[in-house]
């Protein structure tokens, strides 16, 4: 069954702590941060089945089989591949690898990853000990932005996200760290804050969500994407998008705000009773109580066509202009079908 506690603000950030660290896979809640999102589940292991659709470049819409008897823990979309974790703290992924970011590192799979997040050509993963580790475009190749060099010395680590070429980590003490491109200020995490208790990472911005329920924004501005609604509280869990924001508070109610037209429409309207989000570079995802996935924004690739009859929905995560759900019950894809629209496309050489 899908569902999502909303505790108060100073409990969840000490649950979400306790959880992240003790995480091993076994049966019961646990909650994980998608690139700053709050998700909940209760999936035992060896249950779940991952399915993505949208751009069919670098077979990013064909996902790999998997041990039927690992749970899938978290999964995670770059903008050309994507990243899933298992129960067993061990990772899978796959797509574009022209940076090696499909290529998981040692220290990734011999267990112990407590929450994995993928950027544009560069993945972070949080291990149960409270450091990082970080793969993809580094050694000063193209693409190459300083994204993978994890800060010397980090830990106490309890959350990661990453932003198109730039990285950020949660620290246990509600404080902020990060580096990769400061182009836009999107590193440059203001003076003093702190309580917070969850992190997201755009093109060019970066959020984070305080415990007091409030949100701060800092980096690219030139779409509004860092423009938080005066007012804004009760949230709950965050997206950093392309070049726009997305919340979700505690009445299951989504605030957007930035993007300026390209995003082609604000939330749908009535959308309500949503318990996670995902934001694509102009696309967003909700993940309603029901176990159904909402999408919107542009739909170049058919990224917000989501497949008919899905539904029992756990996770969703979304990057560029590809979607990813884990859902509870593997024989319901069988179920579901994608828009001919969308798997009629061309896929790029």
């Amino acid at each position: 069954m899908l569902f999502l506690v909303l505790l108060p603000m100073k409990k969840l950030v000490h649950s979400l702590i306790r959880m992240k660290i003790r995480f091993t896979g076994a049966f019961g809640l646990f909650l994980i941060a998608i690139q700053g999102v709050l998700c909940a589940s209760g999936l035992p292991p060896g249950i779940g089945q991952v399915a993505a659709w949208g751009d069919l470049n670098y077979d990013l819409t064909i996902v790999p089989s998997r041990p039927a008897t690992r749970a899938v823990a978290g999964i995670s979309a770059g903008s050309f591949h994507s990243l899933v974790l298992q129960g067993d703290g061990t990772l899978m992924a796959w797509g574009d690898n022209q940076f090696g970011q499909t290529s998981i590192p040692g220290s990734a799979q011999r267990g112990g990853v407590v929450e994995a997040v993928a950027g544009n050509v560069h993945n972070l993963a949080l291990l149960s000990n409270g450091t990082v580790i970080a793969w993809g475009a580094s050694g000063g190749a193209a693409g190459d932005y300083g994204q993978c060099d994890v800060p010397a010395g980090l830990n106490g680590v309890v959350a990661v996200a990453a932003g198109a070429v730039h990285s950020l980590a949660l620290r246990g003490d509600g404080t902020v760290v990060a580096w990769g491109s400061d182009a836009f200020g999107q590193c440059d995490v203001p003076p003093g804050l702190d309580g917070v208790v969850a992190i997201a990472g755009g093109m060019y911005h970066s959020l984070a969500l305080r415990e007091d329920g409030t949100v701060v924004a800092w980096g690219g501005d030139f779409m509004g994407q860092c423009d938080v609604p005066p007012e804004l509280d009760h949230v709950v869990a965050i997206a950093a998008g392309g070049y726009h924001s997305l919340v979700l508070k505690d009445d299951g109610t989504v605030v957007f705000w930035g993007g300026y037209g390209l995003i082609r429409g604000n939330v749908p309207t009535g959308l309500a009773t949503v318990v996670a989000i995902a934001t694509g570079d102009y696309h967003s995802l909700a993940l309603k109580r029901d176990g159904t996935v909402i999408a919107w924004g542009l739909n170049t690739a058919g990224q917000c066509e989501v497949p008919s009859g899905l539904r029992n929905v756990a996770l969703v995560a979304a990057r560029g202009s590809h979607s990813m759900v884990l859902v509870e019950d593997p024989s319901l894809l069988s179920k579901a079908t994608v828009a001919p629209a969308a798997s009629s496309r061309t896929r790029a050489k």
